[in-house]
């Protein structure tokens, strides 16, 4: 190859640095984030421990008709200006299932550890992660206070093996508060419940 074409070449491929901190879904995201969009996102804050894991905002919703009955589960990710969107159901189910669902799914969609932030409208999830009581249940053979059993820990043995895998801060929202992204996440899980031929939801006993 001829010297310049050489040195063209190689300003035009991107540095190591640059591939290692690029977004983790972005090769599997169509469009950029919708305008208007962005009310309630927190900024992204430089970690110095960690400067080469990019951060990804995931929101997310879940819930049931009739709960149990019908449920869907609506995950929107969002890294630097670009937007993946995923739903799902399950024919019978719950609110508190779909909504760990939804940040289960989120978290396997990433590509490689990442900064993320979690925005979920459910107190049921937020406080268990925050106030570590899901990993209490998981070290307790998952048991609450007075024997009585934590229910899902399918669903939650799974959730802790993904925030294991990357650095993971939960933040509640106030749910049909305007927040514009919870409420497209609540519409996506509302028209994944809708849909005909639902799969079963196997980890599910009936306990709710």
């Amino acid at each position: 190859m001829p010297l310049s074409n050489a040195r063209s070449a190689a300003a035009n491929r991107p540095n190591r640095g640059e591939r290692r901190r690029s977004c983790p879904v972005a090769d599997e995201v169509a469009g950029s984030a919708a305008k208007g969009s962005t009310q309630g996102s927190p900024r992204e804050e430089p970690d110095p421990e960690s400067n080469d894991r990019p951060h990804v905002d995931i929101f997310t919703d879940g819930g049931a008709i009739g709960n149990p009955g019908p449920g869907g589960y609506g995950v929107i990710l969002r890294c630097r200006g670009k937007e993946r969107q995923i739903s799902g159901g399950f024919r019978l189910t719950t609110n508190n299932r779909m909504e760990l669902m939804a940040a289960i799914v989120g978290l396997e969609a990433l590509k490689r550890p990442s900064k993320v932030t979690i925005h979920t409208d459910s107190q049921y999830l937020a406080n268990a992660m925050t106030r570590n009581w899901a990993r209490k249940w998981r070290a307790q053979g998952w048991m609450r206070g007075r024997g009585r059993p934590a229910l899902n820990p399918d669903l939650w043995e799974r959730l802790l093996e993904l925030v294991d895998r990357h650095e993971v801060r939960f933040h509640w929202i106030r749910g049909h508060a305007g927040h514009p992204e919870n409420e497209r996440a609540d519409r996506l899980s509302m028209q994944a419940a809708s849909r005909p031929d639902l799969p079963a939801d196997e980890g599910y006993r009936g306990e709710e």
